[in-house]
C-alpha cells in the first residue's frame, strides 16, 4: 500500500499527539504516586470510562473479531460478548467499593481484606504474576495485532513494527503518568472509532461485496445468526459457520464470572478499579464504569462486525483470517482515508498499551517494590522507578510478541490461566470465609489444570472450561475450609472501611456492634433491568444491520424497558447505594 503525503501528513499527527500531552502533564505526575498511577483521584466520569473504552478497543480487537467471524459467524463473538453479565456486576455491585476502599492498586486490596504473611505472600505474587507475565502477553498480542497490520498496509518486518509501536507509546507513558494515559485515550478512541467506521464503510462499498444485500447473498445463513442454533445444521445446509451450543453455554454460563480476563474481571479488578479508584467519588466510579460497559458492547462492535463479514467475501482463500481486517486497509481505502485509518489503528493501539504499561508498573512499583524492597524511599525516588518499570515491561513484551501466532491464541490462554479465579474475586467482597490462601489456591489451580489436561487429553477451549472451573472451584473451597478464617480484628477494619452489602458479613457486624450489612436484593434487580439494557441494544442493533437479522423491536424494546426500570429505580433512591 502506497501512503500519500496527505496520508503521511495525518498519519504523523496521530504520532505527534500523545508527546504533547505528555509534555503539559509530565509535572503533575512527578508529585506523588498517587498523582502518577491515580491522576490524584480527580477523574470525571465521563473521562474515566471513555479511558476504560478505549484502552480496551487496541489493534487486537478488530482482527480477533475478524478471526472469530471466519470460525464462528457472528455468534462466536459470545467469547467476549459474555463478559457483559460481570460487567455490570462491575457497576452496580463493585464500582463503590472500589472507590471506597481508597486504595492505589487493586492488588494493595489483599492487604486490607486479608492479615499476616499468607496476605504479604498474596500480594507479592498477584503483582508479579499479573505485572509480568500476564501483562506482558497482553501486550504481546496487542503488539502482534498492530504488527500484522503494519506488515500487510506498510511492509514492514515484524520486529520493526514491534519496537517502533513501543518506542512511542513507552516514552509518552513513562512520563506523563495515568493523567497522561486518559487525556490521550479521550481523543485517539474519537480517531480509532473513525477510523473503525471507515474500514467498514469502504470494504462494503466494494465491487464484489455490494453492500449489506451483497453480504446476504455470498454468505452462509448462519454466519448473521447472533445466538447459535440448536441442532446440527441439516445435509448440504448453509449453516456452516456457527457457534456450537456447547461453546455458547460455556460462554454465557461460565466463563463470566469465573475466568480472569482484562477488561472483563470478575469484581472489576485490573485496570477497571485503577479508573474507578481514580474517579472523583463513588458516584463517577460507578456512572464511568456504567458508560464503558454501553460503549464497550453496545456501539463498538459492529464495525468491525461487517468489515469481518466483507473481508469473508473479499478474501475468501487466505490462511490468516485475522489479516483479512489490515488487507482491507491494503485494497480498498482511498488516499487520505488510508492514513487516517492507519492513525485511528495506531491511536487504539497507543490507547491499550499506555494502560497496560501504566498498570503493571504500578503493580511492579508500589506492590513490590514499594512494599517489599524499598519501603522507606521518597516520592522523586519512587517516580523515578515507575518510569524504569514502564520501559523494562515495554522491552519484555516485545519479546513476548515475536513468539505469538495469533491473537485469539493469546486470548483463550489467558481465560483457561485464570479458569475458576472469578468467584473468589466476587465472593470475597461478599462472605467473610474467604482468605488468602482461598485466593491463593484460586490462582495456582487452573495453572496446574491446563497443564494437564494439555498434556494428558484432547479436551479443548472452550470445552476445557468447564473442567477447570470445576477443578479450581473444588481446589479453593477444600483450602477455604481447611485454612483458619481471617483473624477478626482484620474483618472487622474492612467491613467499617468498605460496608459491603449482603448475608454474607451479618455474622462479623453482630459480633461487632455494627447494624447488619444491607440486603443486597435491590442491586440483583439493578443488575437483571441492565442486562436487558446491553444485551437489547447490542441484538436491537444487529438485527438492524446484519443481513437476515431478523426484527429488532423485541429487543429494543427490552433495552428501553431495562433503562426505564434502571432510572426509575437508581434515580429515585429505590437500589441503595451500598
Amino acid at each position: 500500500m502506497v501512503l500519500t503525503p496527505l496520508d503521511w501528513l495525518i498519519l504523523t499527527g496521530f504520532l505527534l499527539l500523545p508527546a504533547a500531552v505528555a509534555l503539559s502533564v509530565a509535572g503533575r505526575a512527578r508529585e506523588s504516586l498517587r498523582q502518577y498511577f491515580l491522576a490524584g483521584g480527580e477523574l470525571p466520569w465521563w473521562l474515566a470510562g471513555t479511558s476504560m473504552v478505549a484502552t480496551t478497543f487496541a489493534a487486537d480487537t478488530p482482527l480477533a473479531v475478524t478471526g472469530i467471524v471466519a470460525r464462528d459467524g457472528v455468534a462466536g463473538n459470545w467469547i467476549w460478548w459474555s463478559g457483559a453479565l460481570g460487567g455490570m456486576l462491575s457497576v452496580l455491585f463493585f464500582a463503590r467499593l472500589w472507590r471506597r476502599a481508597g486504595i492505589l492498586t487493586d492488588v494493595a486490596f489483599v492487604e486490607i481484606r486479608y492479615h499476616g504473611r499468607a496476605a504479604r505472600l498474596l500480594r507479592g505474587f498477584r503483582a508479579l504474576y499479573l505485572g509480568l507475565p500476564v501483562n506482558c502477553m497482553i501486550i504481546g498480542w496487542v503488539n502482534l495485532a498492530m504488527a500484522k497490520i503494519l506488515e500487510v498496509t506498510l511492509g514492514w518486518t515484524r520486529l520493526t513494527a514491534v519496537f517502533a509501536g513501543l518506542a512511542l507509546t513507552g516514552a509518552y507513558v513513562a512520563v506523563s503518568g495515568l493523567r497522561g494515559v486518559v487525556i490521550t485515550d479521550l481523543i485517539q478512541f474519537g480517531f480509532a472509532m473513525a477510523g473503525a467506521l471507515a474500514v467498514a464503510f469502504f470494504a462494503l462499498r466494494a465491487p464484489e461485496v455490494g453492500g449489506l444485500a451483497g453480504l446476504g447473498a455470498q454468505l452462509p445463513d448462519g454466519t448473521f445468526l447472533m445466538l447459535p442454533a440448536l441442532g446440527e445444521p441439516a445435509p448440504g445446509g448453509a449453516s456452516t459457520l456457527t457457534l456450537s451450543v456447547a461453546a455458547f453455554a460455556a460462554y454465557l454460563g461460565v466463563q463470566w464470572w469465573a475466568s480472569w480476563y482484562p477488561g472483563q474481571e470478575p469484581g472489576g479488578g485490573g485496570y477497571l478499579a485503577q479508573r474507578m479508584m481514580s474517579a472523583r467519588d463513588e458516584r463517577h466510579a460507578m456512572l464511568a464504569t456504567f458508560w464503558f460497559a454501553l460503549a464497550h458492547y453496545c456501539i463498538r462492535p459492529w464495525p468491525w462486525i461487517l468489515a469481518a463479514l466483507a473481508a469473508l467475501v473479499l478474501y475468501p482463500d487466505i490462511a490468516d483470517r485475522e489479516a483479512g481486517y489490515a488487507l482491507i486497509i491494503r485494497d480498498h481505502l482511498p488516499p487520505g482515508w488510508r492514513g487516517l485509518v492507519l492513525g485511528g489503528f495506531a491511536a487504539a493501539f497507543m490507547s491499550t498499551m499506555s494502560t497496560q504499561l501504566n498498570w503493571g508498573a504500578s503493580y511492579l512499583v508500589h506492590d513490590v517494590y514499594a512494599r517489599f524492597m524499598r519501603p522507606d524511599a521518597g516520592t522523586v525516588h519512587y517516580v523515578r522507578a515507575a518510569r524504569a518499570a514502564t520501559l523494562g515491561i515495554m522491552v519484555l513484551s516485545a519479546a513476548v510478541t515475536l513468539y505469538l501466532d495469533s491473537v485469539r491464541q493469546a486470548w483463550e490462554l489467558i481465560l483457561e490461566a485464570g479458569a475458576g479465579v472469578g468467584l473468589v474475586l466476587i465472593l470475597r467482597w461478599y462472605w467473610w470465609r474467604i482468605n488468602a490462601w482461598s485466593e491463593v489456591a484460586a490462582m495456582v489451580a487452573p495453572l496446574i489444570g491446563h497443564l494437564a489436561l494439555t498434556r494428558f487429553t484432547a479436551v479443548a477451549f472452550p470445552e476445557s472450561l468447564l473442567y477447570l472451573v470445576a477443578w479450581t472451584t473444588a481446589c479453593w473451597l477444600a483450602v477455604t475450609w481447611l485454612t483458619p478464617p481471617e483473624p477478626d480484628a482484620t474483618l472487622a477494619a474492612f467491613y467499617r472501611r468498605v460496608r459491603p452489602g449482603g448475608p454474607g458479613w451479618a455474622r462479623v457486624a453482630a459480633r461487632i456492634g455494627e447494624p447488619p450489612p444491607p440486603p443486597i436484593r435491590g442491586q440483583l434487580i439493578d443488575w437483571l433491568a441492565s442486562l436487558g439494557l446491553i444485551y437489547g441494544a447490542l441484538l436491537g442493533t444487529g438485527a438492524l444491520v446484519l443481513p437476515a437479522g431478523g426484527p429488532a423491536w423485541p429487543y429494543l424494546g427490552t433495552a428501553v424497558a431495562g433503562g426505564i426500570i434502571l432510572y426509575r429505580r437508581i434515580d429515585g433512591g429505590v437500589s441503595p447505594s451500598r
